[in-house]
C-alpha cells in the first residue's frame, strides 16, 4: 500500500507542466532548510524549526535579485509525530518586479519503522502570491508611453505545491512541485494590454537526494544531489558536498550548472552551461542555533559585471517536549 501511495503522488507531481515563464528563485543553502521547495520536510528536525534567510545575488549588478524568506516549521500533538506543519513568507525583487508569498503547509508522516528514524512524508502547501511591477524603476525612452505602469501595479492570486520527502538516519530522497497553479496566469500580468512575460512562473519540478558518510566519530562527508526543472529553460543541477567537523563545523562547496536531460527543441543552441560555484559554512553555535553563510563565484559570462553572491542564514530549533534527538537530523 505505501508503495503504491508513493507511485501515485509522483504521478500527479509530474503531471502538471505545461507554461512559459522564469526560473524559480533559488538558494544555495537550501539542504538547511528544504521547507522552502519542499512543503513534506516539514518535522524532519524533530521539533519547530524558526528559518531566516537572505540573498543578494549579483552584486553590483544594477536591479540584481534580492531575496529573503522566513519559515516554521513544527510537529503537533498527534502520536508517533505523523502530522507536521509549517508556514513560510518570501519576497523576491528583480529590477522592477516584486514578488511577495505567503504559504502554510500540512505533511503528513507516515513511519517506516519501529522507532520511526526512517519516514515517508507527504506534504501539500496553499498560499497566495503577489506579483508587482514599479513603474517608476524604469527608464523612459517615451515619457507617454502608456504600457510603462505609472507607479506600482500588483496582481495576487492563490498557488499551491506539493511533495514527497522520504528520510533514514542515513540518507533522504525528494520530489516536489511548486507553483501548481501558475498554468494559465499569462492573462494576469497586463498594464493597458501589454503582457510582463517575465513575471510569469511555470510550475518547477525539484529532485533531490543526499547522503551521511560516516569517515570517524569526529569526521563525516555529505554529498548531495539536486535537480531543478521547469520543462521551458534548461534543465538545472546542483552538487554540493559538505565535510562535519565534530557536527559544529560544516565546510563544503557546490557546482551549479545547466545541463541538457534531453532535447529541448525550443532554446538557442549556443546557451552558456556554466551558472555558479559555491563556498559555504555552517556553524552550529549550540545544538539548537546554527548559522550560516555562503559566497557564489559566477562561472557564466556575468563574471565581469558583478562581484558574486552572497547569502546569510539562521535557525533555531526547539526540540519536541524540550528533549534533543536521539539520532542527529544531518539533512
Amino acid at each position: 500500500m505505501q508503495t503504491k501511495i508513493l507511485i501515485l503522488v509522483l504521478v500527479l507531481l509530474c503531471n502538471r507542466f505545461t507554461a512559459l515563464a522564469q526560473q524559480d528563485i533559488q538558494f544555495s543553502q537550501y539542504i538547511f532548510n528544504m521547507v522552502n521547495i519542499n512543503p513534506a520536510y516539514a518535522g524532519y528536525k524533530g521539533g519547530t524549526n524558526i528559518n531566516a534567510i537572505y540573498r543578494k545575488q549579483w552584486t553590483g549588478f544594477p536591479g540584481s535579485p534580492q531575496t529573503a524568506a522566513v519559515s516554521a516549521d513544527w510537529l503537533t500533538a498527534h502520536r508517533d509525530e505523523r502530522i507536521a506543519l509549517s508556514v513560510r513568507v518570501l519576497s523576491d525583487k528583480l529590477g522592477a518586479q516584486e514578488t511577495l508569498s505567503a504559504w502554510g503547509g500540512f505533511t503528513y508522516r507516515i513511519p517506516m519503522s519501529e522507532d520511526g528514524s526512517k519516514r515517508l512524508c507527504l506534504g501539500l502547501g496553499m498560499g497566495v502570491t503577489q506579483y508587482s511591477i514599479d513603474g517608476n524603476v524604469f527608464q523612459y525612452t517615451d515619457n507617454n508611453d502608456n504600457t510603462i505602469p505609472v507607479g506600482k501595479a500588483s496582481r495576487t492570486q492563490p498557488d499551491a505545491n506539493a511533495g514527497i520527502y522520504y528520510y533514514t538516519p542515513n540518507y533522504y530522497f525528494s520530489v516536489s512541485v511548486s507553483d501548481i497553479l501558475q498554468v494559465n496566469s499569462i492573462k494576469t500580468y497586463n498594464w493597458n494590454g501589454a503582457v510582463f512575460r517575465s513575471m510569469l512562473r511555470s510550475p518547477h519540478l525539484y529532485v533531490g537526494t543526499g547522503t551521511v558518510i560516516p569517515v570517524s566519530d569526529n569526521f563525516k562527508i555529505k554529498p548531495s544531489f539536486m535537480w531543478k526543472e521547469d520543462f521551458k529553460g534548461p534543465s538545472n543541477v546542483d552538487l554540493t558536498a559538505f565535510v562535519l567537523l565534530h557536527d559544529v563545523l560544516w565546510l563544503g562547496a557546490s557546482y551549479r550548472t545547466a545541463v541538457r536531460i534531453w532535447n529541448k527543441s525550443h532554446l538557442q543552441d549556443n546557451l552558456e552551461q556554466k551558472d555558479a560555484v559555491s563556498a559555504m559554512a555552517e556553524v552550529f553555535a549550540t545544538p539548537w542555533l546554527r548559522i550560516g553563510y555562503s559566497y557564489d563565484f559566477t562561472t557564466s559570462g556575468l563574471n565581469s559585471y558583478q562581484t558574486g553572491s552572497h547569502e546569510i542564514s539562521v535557525s533555531l530549533l526547539f526540540p519536541a517536549n524540550g528533549k534533543r534527538e536521539l539520532s542527529p537530523r544531518y539533512f
